[in-house]
């Protein structure tokens, strides 16, 4: 274009008129579409040059090929000559002022560390130890650090090079160079086939070139198939192939597991060429080594101090409620979490550090369960745990005591840390409390209930449903019922209603729940039940305990009971029975239960009706007449319930909707003359 300027005429007002031809439309629509593919905010001179060139049967394209230029060198020139200001966006300067590729694309890490940019590396001396190992060998000397994400892989690496920039390391690895690559960065921009490959092989070149260089990959599975363009083979793996082979340069990359098994290790001639280094998750008391050494750095940022206290909390509070991450990952959150909120909410000018009590509330937050579950405060919710368990459910004083006991044992850290909290069966007739008894368990506790009716699993297939569909199924990306109800919500009372009527392949999944406190679904991830108490109720062996036997009645509960218990071990298998914490039996309701239930469900509607300004009174012979109505003992306290609903709900009913009690009021409700019928006495606001 400057040519033309530079040696053509140019009249800025000509005689004629100019018409665009159809040719020079074609070529801006074409360029147009160029830079929009590109992500280019305007038409340059190349762009328009490399549309022009398309154009075979115009004069100028003509002269132009016959003096050897050819469109697929106009766009090499765009992609790799040009600066910013030109054409190519994100390409590098000509001339001496150039930036390298490892300036582009990689970060010193040893320069890093010697900028004070990089956090202390506590323990991890075995790692590091075995790390030099391979990286002193001839060949092959490439190691890769696989573990569960949060475990500390790219802190080694970082820990690695601050030894080597504080001269902690062998005398050979003195003046080793730790670059770590930036797979974003290599791939923006990369327009046409052959730029990745450039920009990767440069890096190369120029680490080649350095004495005892180190290529870090942090993420290294998404090499293979990096830069790959319409299914071809020669992606970043294959470019790093020759030279990780044949020792002329050293890399260290790091993965997960299951990326580990996905993607990187089904290529075999990669794989083979690295050596594997487990990353396990450190223990608690590790954490607590690895936190007391980063406590400095998170004081100086968030300007606060950490008590002591609080950092051992960190750990073993996020170890206990926090099951979906890993050690440390987890534990340094929760204190740069604590800090964080310390000085928005203006405490830090109140007081200058951060307590226990900062730290319980970050992990009930970040655990999503009740502050008091983290604290030593809800002793007292414990202490009353079976009064108030007693005033919710009656007549079942025995199968209370026996689940508060467990419960409590368990809390006091008495009970096996691998398994739930607590696994019971709980046997009797229908309708005496089992399933209430669960739901007053997990409202005590201050947790989530969770409830799955067993009845829905009656078949073989549908039990997968639990656990997810298996491959080649649909559904298989949705995992788990159950799996994912316990992710979820790890702190629960899980009620598995009526299990007898379940598949007995549930019973195979239960084993495993209550021996190991782990469920695997179809895509592999693990659900943690050590948080969970596990209830199951079945019906199984009512109708033996509820047969009445010839004989002296001193003697006939304890047949009952056998009898009941001979029926249980003739329905549950011994293997799951031994898995259980107890078998808890609820009897019969008597009539005095009865009337105790009378109370509590006239209770329940007088705070339905609260919001009505309606008052219900029952006097005592109308209360003993609705228990003795309502008790069925083959029925439980089910029978109650829809009598009270059609001999009292369904009359207040009309009288709020269009009589007496529109405006609120008083019901008084007492028994006829006669003992038949209930009657009821308006008294209106």
């Amino acid at each position: 274009v400057q040519f033309f300027v530079d040696h053509l005429d140019v009249n800025p007002r000509p005689e004629h008129e100019i018409v665009q031809t159809v040719s020079v439309q074609r070529t801006m629509q074409r360029a147009i579409l160029q830079i929009q593919s590109a992500g280019k905010p305007l038409v340059h001179a190349g762009d328009f040059l490399a549309a022009m060139l398309e154009e075979e049967d115009a004069f100028a394209v003509y002269y132009l090929k016959a003096q050897g230029l050819t469109r697929l060198a106009v766009l090499e020139y765009i992609s790799h000559n040009l600066p910013d200001g030109g054409t190519a966006a994100g390409a590098e300067t000509k001339g001496d002022d150039k930036p390298t590729a490892l300036a582009q694309y990689t970060v010193d890490l040893v320069a890093r560390a010697q900028e004070g940019g990089i956090d202390p590396l506590v323990g991890r001396e075995e790692e590091l130890k075995r790390t030099l190992q391979v990286l002193a060998r001839r060949k092959k000397n490439n190691p890769v650090f696989v573990g569960d994400p949060g475990v500390g892989k790219t802190a080694v690496v970082e820990g690695l090079a601050l030894k080597i920039a504080q001269d902690e390391v062998p005398e050979q690895f003195a003046d080793t160079k730790i670059f770590a690559l930036d797979m974003g960065s290599l791939l923006a921009g990369t327009k046409y086939r052959g730029d990745f490959e450039a920009r990767l092989k440069g890096v190369i070149a120029e680490l080649k070139a350095i004495p005892g260089a180190i290529l870090s990959i942090d993420e290294i599975h998404t090499i293979v198939g990096a830069g790959s363009t319409s299914g071809g083979s020669m992606d970043a793996s294959n470019i790093l192939k020759p030279v990780l082979s044949s020792g002329e340069l050293r890399c260290i990359g790091s993965t997960t597991y299951e990326e580990y098994k996905n993607h990187f290790e089904k290529d075999r001639a990669l794989s083979r060429r690295f050596q594997k280094i487990d990353i396990v998750e450190p223990s608690i008391a590790e954490s607590e080594k690895i936190l007391m050494g980063l406590r400095p750095y998170y004081e100086d940022f968030h300007g606060v101090k950490y008590q002591p206290s609080a950092m051992l909390a960190a750990v073993e509070l996020s170890a206990r409620h926090i099951n979906d991450r890993c050690l440390p990952d987890k534990a340094i959150d929760v204190i740069d979490e604590a800090g964080a909120i310390f000085v928005l909410s203006g405490q830090s000018k109140r007081r200058k550090s951060i307590t226990r009590r900062d730290i319980e509330e970050v992990v009930a937050r970040m655990a999503r369960i009740p502050s008091s579950r983290v604290t030593a405060s809800d002793r007292d919710r414990l202490a009353r745990l079976e009064e108030d368990l007693g005033q919710q459910v009656f007549g079942q004083q025995e199968a209370v005591t026996m689940l508060t006991q467990a419960i409590k044992r368990s809390r006091a850290g008495l009970g096996n840390v691998e398994r739930p909290l607590g696994s019971f069966l709980l046997t009797g007739p229908t309708g005496v409390g089992k399933t209430e008894l669960a739901k007053q368990l997990a409202a005590c506790l201050g947790v989530s209930f969770v409830r799955f009716d067993m009845s829905e699993y009656m078949e073989k297939h549908a039990v997968a449903r639990l656990i997810g569909a298996p491959p080649g199924y649909i559904g298989f990306e949705q995992g788990g019922l159950l799996t994912e109800a316990i992710r979820k919500t790890p702190h629960c009372v899980l009620l598995l209603d009526e299990i007898e009527k379940a598949h007995m392949d549930m019973f195979s999944i239960l084993l495993q729940v209550m021996d190991h406190a782990t469920l695997t679904d179809n895509n592999g991830r693990k659900s943690d039940f050590r948080n969970v108490v596990l209830l199951m109720t079945s019906n199984a062996g009512a109708r033996e305990m509820s047969a009445n036997a010839i004989g002296f009645k001193a003697g006939q509960e304890e047949n009952r009971a056998s009898r009941g218990l001979a029926a249980i071990e003739k329905l549950f298998s011994p293997e799951f029975r031994n898995r259980l914490d107890a078998i808890i039996p609820f009897h019969s309701l008597s009539q005095d239960i009865m009337e105790k239930i009378v109370d509590k469900f006239m209770a329940e509607l007088n705070t339905q009706l609260t919001a009505k300004n309606v008052l219900v009174e029952l006097d005592e012979e109308a209360r003993v007449w609705l228990a003795k109505k309502g008790h069925d003992p083959a029925f439980g306290a089910r029978p109650l319930g829809r009598l009270i609903q059609k001999e009292i709900k369904d009359v207040l009913a009309d009288s709020i909707l269009f009589g007496d009690l529109s405006s609120g009021g008083l019901v008084r409700i007492t028994l006829q003359e006669d003992g038949q019928a209930l009657d009821f006495l308006f008294t209106k606001n």
